[in-house]
């Protein structure tokens, strides 16, 4: 299943990994970066060992976030993830599919040694939070067979660019937070991965974190990161295709296979071409990952 909430907790508070991996979210990623502090971060990796003792929920994938790969911490951390079987890992700070490579080449080894399956483990890197990174997303296109989509951040840019917030007055991001945005969501296209939105940091504001879900999933995202477990059904709901949606989506695809061999035909009123057809596919092959 293609997640559509994935949910983040701090790795050295076991009392809020519980609370997460029963809240319904798809994914459920203990987070071994920025949550947790430098003297706490073996403690971390202990409650990481401890989830390998403790039956999960198979409703929620185990996915650890790591630190950076050129911090001392990143090999410990991929050692103790890797051997308590996550499906996969979140790469923090990727600065181009360079990392995915040699995140992979790390993977290799760590996987041979726990007797797990070359390739197993799945990555997600976070592409926007570094200046350079930017600039290096159009790397991604090849894809990577290890890459189970690609998600941005604006918290680590804005401070890497030395501004006070990524927000405007209105509460909206500024044109470097949305280049990044989109350029996200392009890139993820082009390597054909699922485009994973970033979190809304307002956990108290349901209405907010609907309107910027919606605002998401009309734009092409496919799920949605949280920092608490009051957002997952919000998410969940909003990344799931509705009933009206897919019935549509059944249609356009009817309505071509019934006229072979045209480009373009009406159907309620409105002209359909390819684009149409692609993106009642999209659609359908969206609710089917869903399922699995």
């Amino acid at each position: 299943m293609t997640p559509r909430s994935w949910l983040f907790v701090p790795g050295d508070r076991p009392e809020r990994i519980a609370k997460a991996f029963a809240s319904g979210a798809d994914a459920v990623i203990v987070d071994l970066e920025d949550s947790v502090l430098p003297q706490n971060k073996a403690q971390a990796r202990a409650e990481i060992k401890a989830l390998a003792r403790s039956p999960l929920p198979a409703s929620s994938q185990f996915w650890v976030r790591i630190n950076p790969l050129n911090t001392p911490d990143a090999q410990p951390d991929l050692s103790t993830a890797v051997s308590t079987g996550p499906v996969g890992i979140v790469l923090p700070k990727a600065q181009s599919v360079a990392a995915i490579i040699e995140l992979g080449q790390r993977l290799n080894a760590l996987e041979d040694a726990a007797g797990r399956a070359r390739g197993e483990t799945k990555v997600l890197p976070i592409v926007t939070e570094t200046p350079n990174a930017i600039f290096t997303l159009g790397s991604y296109a090849d894809g990577n067979p290890r890459l189970a989509g690609l998600t941005w951040g604006a918290e680590d840019l804005s401070a890497a660019v030395g501004a006070t917030t990524a927000r405007d007055e209105r509460g909206d991001f500024t044109p470097l937070y949305e280049l990044a945005r989109s350029l996200c969501l392009a890139a993820a296209a082009s390597a054909s991965v699922a485009p994973i939105e970033t979190v809304y940091p307002a956990y108290q504001d349901s209405a907010g974190l609907r309107a910027y879900a919606q605002k998401g999933r009309r734009e092409g995202f496919q799920g949605m990161l949280a920092i608490h477990p009051t957002q997952v059904p919000v998410i969940n709901e909003v990344f799931t295709p509705t009933a009206d949606e897919i019935a549509y989506s059944e249609r356009v695809v009817a309505a071509f296979e019934s006229n072979p061999g045209r480009g373009a035909l009406a159907l309620d009123g409105k002209m359909l071409d390819a684009p149409h057809l692609k993106q009642a596919k999209r659609l359908l092959a969206w609710r089917d990952r869903l399922k699995h």
